[in-house]
């Protein structure tokens, strides 16, 4: 399956919540789920059939995709990684998840959403101490440097970009320095520290039908 294509609003709407795919609009009032509370199609406004408890796990999977902009396949193998790991399998994966090169470039505030920071990436905007990151889902490491390349931070995207992040502040295992550009990582990400409202084990049940 190739990668979503359509208005990615419609996912937000599909899972009846904020998903934060578009950026500064999600925290406008031009934000679909604000327009328009129901799920997409000729029978969103409908009423919503009870869901089954399957039903609620593969919601909760589906949303957690669409968060963190991952295709199936990339998503099953992030879970049989979890799952190999010492720990919890549901907060190892989304440790992994907030690893990825595109998660980290949007939380130092070098992008707007998780989609632009994937384009920027892809892009080459980016570098991992000194050496060129072209590749959105490569995973940091602790006491790695993300850095916007010489050649990108006088573009205008990146002077508006510096601006924005100005304003905004990273998790406690991210630090950053918005005049260069430059953020490092302190620390693997523990439960308390990522805010995507998620129910992990829901989606451990899934996996473990």
């Amino acid at each position: 399956m190739g990668r979503y294509t359509d208005a990615v609003c419609r996912q937000c709407r599909r899972e009846g919540e904020k998903l934060f795919l578009k950026g500064d609009r999600c925290y406008s009032e031009k934000c679909a789920v604000e327009k328009k509370n129901y799920p997409p199609g000729a029978h969103g406004q409908g009423r919503r059939p009870k869901v089954s408890e399957y039903g609620l796990q593969l919601r909760e999977k589906q949303k957690t995709k669409r968060t963190y902009g991952v295709l199936e396949k990339q998503f099953r193998n992030y879970f049989g990684k979890a799952d190999r790991q010492q720990g919890i399998t549901g907060e190892n994966l989304l440790i992994l998840l907030e690893r990825r090169l595109d998660n980290v470039v949007y939380r130092l505030g070098f992008a707007s959403s998780r989609k632009e920071a994937r384009q920027l990436v892809n892009h080459g905007h980016f570098t991992i101490n000194g050496k060129k990151a072209a590749i959105p889902s490569m995973l940091v490491r602790v006491e790695d440097v993300i850095q916007v390349k010489d050649g990108s931070k006088d573009m205008a995207k990146f002077q508006e970009i510096k601006e924005q992040a100005a304003y905004k502040t990273p998790p406690e295992w991210l630090s950053v320095d918005v005049e260069n550009l430059t953020g490092r990582v302190l620390a693997y990400p523990v439960r308390e520290q990522i805010d995507t409202p998620v129910n992990e084990q829901l989606i451990v049940e899934l996996y473990s039908r």
